[in-house]
């Protein structure tokens, strides 16, 4: 069997060591005689599995005591409801930034709930970079501020938090468990597993105890913090199967080195394949602004838009698998997150240059 080196942006690529253990529990898991996908979610083997989970998250983002940690479904667009739902006892208007696809999607689903001043939007230029934090036109009434520090289509990423007193409310679907994060500065931390965590089909919510338990009497109970809260993420059959391998990822995680070794890999990685990109005398180029640019999602463009199908065939036959970049941005996008290492952008960046000599 020979594996691909996936640049997908999600689903993304995980750890061979942890699907390895995967496959070696698939038939039977933990002595149960059934796979962890037919057992039940409220047996003590599954429920002590889950909360290994939950203690490992903990320890690899440092999250404090006073912050619950949610394993819901719904995937990360989802909290593009829940959180102005949750919040709206804060305030009836919010602060969001508008620095690309996802964050313009919150903004319209965030509309049906809470009165939205965009901060700052970068929409006009194609999403090309982040506006200083001295752009960001705040208000003072803000029940809470929206921001998404990576966006995945565009690559754009800032990593500094607005100067606010509010709640900060973030999706880190892209970025979470890339780098270490301090949870207390936040509000709540969202993310859709199947970037850095896991399979798609489970989402991570990290929320600040004191923005639960005011949720609107006639809106969905399932979206309510409080109630996943008390029943410990099982008011509902959680997706148990995502959830088990999420943990097999922090497990591996934390044998390798935590959040501050991965950090020190992916700065790594995008350093070497932006800085391949800078050195190609313009064969390749990056549209984004350098202190703007992504760690996790590396757009680059051909010089020669016509050679794009053969880049994407040659690249794939090559292994190289999922660069084709987002249709409404085109050219190539590499994904490197935590499970692409240091050997699969050094493939790509042999592929490249390879391909660029030949058709130079």
């Amino acid at each position: 069997m020979s594996r691909i080196y996936n640049f997908s942006a999600g689903p993304a690529a995980l750890p061979e060591t942890v699907l390895r253990q995967v496959q070696q529990e698939m038939l039977e898991w933990n002595g149960a005689g059934a796979s962890v996908m037919e057992v039940s979610h409220r047996g003590k083997p599954f429920m002590a599995a889950a909360a290994q989970a939950e203690q490992d998250l903990r320890d690899l983002m440092g999250i404090p005591d006073n912050y619950k940690v949610l394993f819901l479904q719904g995937g990360a667009t989802s909290q593009f409801s829940a959180i102005p739902l949750n919040l709206k006892f804060l305030g009836n208007k919010a602060d969001y930034a508008h620095t690309g696809h996802w964050g313009k999607k919150a903004i319209a689903d965030a509309k049906r709930f809470i009165e939205v001043n965009v901060v700052c939007d970068t929409s006009a230029e194609g999403y090309k970079h982040v506006p200083a934090a001295t752009e960001w036109s705040l208000s003072d009434d803000a029940a809470y501020v929206h921001i998404t520090p990576n966006e995945t289509i565009a690559g754009v990423e800032f990593d500094w938090l607005p100067e606010t007193d509010k709640p900060i409310c973030a999706d880190l679907s892209s970025t979470i468990l890339s780098r270490p994060v301090d949870v207390s500065k936040y509000g709540i931390i969202y993310a859709g597993a199947q970037k850095n965590i896991g399979p798609a089909g489970l989402t991570i919510v990290i929320v600040r105890d004191d923005l639960i338990g005011h949720f609107p009497s006639d809106m969905p109970r399932l979206m309510d913090y409080q109630v996943m809260a008390e029943s410990d993420s099982m008011n509902n059959t959680p997706p148990t199967f995502a959830w088990y391998l999420a943990g097999k990822v922090f497990a591996w995680l934390k044998d390798n080195g935590g959040v501050e070794a991965m950090a020190k890999v992916n700065a790594a990685k995008a350093e070497k394949l932006y800085g391949y990109i800078d050195d190609s005398d313009g064969f390749y180029t990056n549209p984004i602004a350098v202190d703007s640019r992504s760690w996790m999602n590396v757009p680059f463009i051909l010089s020669d838009s016509g050679l794009d199908a053969a880049f994407l065939e040659q690249s794939h036959a090559a292994g190289l698998h999922a660069l084709k970049g987002h249709r409404s941005v085109g050219g190539m996008r590499a994904s490197i997150y935590n499970a692409m290492g240091l050997d699969g952008v050094d493939a790509l960046l042999d592929f490249m240059e390879s391909f660029k000599q030949a058709n130079r």
